[in-house]
């Protein structure tokens, strides 16, 4: 069975970690990244940023990991954070709801069905986008 094509990089800085996730996300490397979120988790880091900018793919096992490990996290006083989600795994927290668990946005609840209102007078669907903020200042390796 070949190797999953995803590489990880940690760095920690007291206890907050940055993890820079290269490759893709699926259902053979999803288990790696929930091992290694865990570990910070198991380490003491409570805040931890993950930086999804050179990921390519991320399918529902990522985003699985993800909000189980930002479970774990919570529970442990701490947060988990995805910073430049790709494409498909953005689509996948808009799809889900699940934003504002991963991504620090805050909550919007559905809107309600617009039946048949005519198209002059419904509201426009929100603006969503993934927010582009740095995860940590200094020099990050």
């Amino acid at each position: 069975m070949p190797l999953p094509q995803l590489t990880l990089y940690r760095h920690d800085r007291r206890n907050r970690a940055l993890i820079t996730l290269a490759g893709e996300i699926d259902l053979e490397s999803a288990p790696l990244v929930r091992t290694a979120l865990e570990r910070c988790l198991h380490d003491g880091i409570r805040t931890i940023d993950v930086d999804l900018a050179p990921v390519t793919f991320c399918d529902c096992s990522g985003l699985n990991a993800f909000l189980q490990t930002a479970q774990l996290a919570a529970e442990a006083g701490g947060t988990l954070r995805l910073h430049y989600p790709p494409p498909m795994l953005a689509l996948l927290l808009d799809l889900t709801g699940s934003g504002f668990l991963l991504l620090g946005l805050p909550f919007e609840p559905p809107a309600p069905p617009l039946g048949d209102a005519p198209a002059a007078t419904r509201p426009a669907p929100p603006h969503r986008h993934v927010p582009l903020v740095p995860v940590l200042s200094g020099d990050v390796r």
